[in-house]
């Protein structure tokens, strides 16, 4: 006896169905004494291999195809509802559960991050550090405006003209990230365009060349924004802000000290602490003592006003950006979308009745594993009803 059941010849041998290493379900020749009289390993193992299987099942009804136009445009609506709705989520509302483990499509938290770059690039470059060049530009652009008058009084073609060149001098930054934070939404954009329309490939085509126009028109759009309030700083020196005034009072109120200690310090320092400025050189200020008064205050006016072009260099652009943000998904993504599937080219809500390649392919194989899970749910069956049967 040995210990062990011997097979009743009079049954047939069982099969059993088993994934294959490309993950599809094949039927194989499995000896009944084979199996272990306990079948519950068995049922575990059988269930944890058909649940991808099952899942493929659950994403094929949503293969379904198309059989009407009301059916198409049904969909097509669903779809942009849903594309909408994820944007507003990610790119408004800072609700990123869809995609909680991709930080890339956090997006208020990655807007906010840029903008703080940009914030710090504008605040680190040469122009906005008042210690470079220390009072040299301002007394150049004081001997260049100089005409017959009166001598005491602080000339403004000289501010705005140190006001152009430095303005000219930072208006790369905030093109170069204009150009950066829509390419970034727009890689956002198409990764949600392309995740909700991922079964329709018509569909798809159409949305990815829209979601492409579309950011080609809201980047140009902004970097034309961009430059008017370049332009805009360039030529006028305004400001509401009292800020502006009690800085510059603050500022001025070390110019006696600064010029006592230029031209009337006999140890002749080489550099002078300003407060509010920093350390600043002072070796090549000597020869200019009758222009040191106004170039001083102007390199103070200019100082104080700085922090406020700054600012709004950045506020500008914060809000630019979400009313921006804001009109894509709520107003233009939509229009843009349906006027690429109407257009020549995007052939009309019909292509969506179309299937593609590779949807089909997908069905025939989610099919076949169908007939073949079937079957195996069958085979499987026969054999725990054989185990228990014949069992212990």
């Amino acid at each position: 006896m040995g210990g062990g059941k011997q097979a009743n010849p009079s049954m047939a041998t069982p099969n059993a169905a088993v994934l294959n290493g490309e993950g599809s379900f094949a039927l194989v020749e499995v000896e009944k004494d084979a199996v272990p009289i306990n079948c519950a390993p068995i049922v575990s193992s059988y269930n944890d291999k058909i649940r991808p299987l099952l899942d493929a099942v659950d994403k094929l009804r949503n293969l379904m195809n198309l059989s009407s136009v009301a059916e198409a445009m049904t969909a097509f609506m669903q779809i942009i509802g849903l594309a909408k709705e994820s944007l507003r989520k990610i790119l408004l509302r800072g609700e990123f559960e869809e995609y909680s483990e991709d930080r890339r499509m956090h997006c208020t938290a990655r807007l906010v991050e840029m903008l703080n770059q940009y914030s710090d690039a504008l605040h680190n470059c040469v122009e906005s550090d008042p210690k470079n060049n220390f009072l040299m530009e301002e007394i150049k652009a004081l001997e260049e405006v100089k005409g017959i008058a009166l001598p005491n009084f602080l000339p403004r073609n000289a501010f705005l003209t140190i006001l152009q060149g430095k303005v000219s001098g930072i208006s790369s930054i905030p093109i170069g990230f204009v150009e950066q934070v829509w390419t970034y939404i727009e890689e956002v954009v198409i990764s949600v365009l392309m995740r909700h329309s991922d079964n329709y490939y018509q569909l798809q085509l159409c949305a990815r060349r829209a979601g492409h126009n579309l950011m080609a028109k809201m980047k140009e759009r902004s970097i034309n924004w961009m430059t008017e309030i370049v332009d805009m700083e360039k030529l006028t020196d305004y400001t509401c802000d009292p800020e502006y005034i009690a800085e510059w009072n603050r500022l001025m109120a070390h110019q006696n000290a600064f010029i006592d200690g230029v031209l009337g310090d006999n140890r002749r320092p080489s550099t002078i602490t300003i407060e509010g400025i920093g350390e600043v050189e002072v070796e090549g200020l000597r020869q200019y003592p009758l222009m040191l008064p106004q170039a001083f205050d102007l390199k103070m006016r200019m100082a104080a006003y700085w922090k406020v072009v700054m600012r709004r260099f950045v506020d500008f652009m914060a809000l630019h950006l979400q009313l921006s943000i804001s009109n894509l998904v709520n107003k233009e993504m939509e229009a843009e979308i349906v006027n690429e599937l109407m257009g020549p080219y995007g052939g009309g809500i019909e292509r969506m009745l179309e299937e593609s390649p590779a949807v089909a392919v997908k069905r025939t194989n989610l099919n076949k594993s169908i007939r073949k899970l079937r079957d195996s749910k069958e085979v499987v069956a026969k054999i725990i009803d054989s185990i228990v049967t014949h069992g212990h």
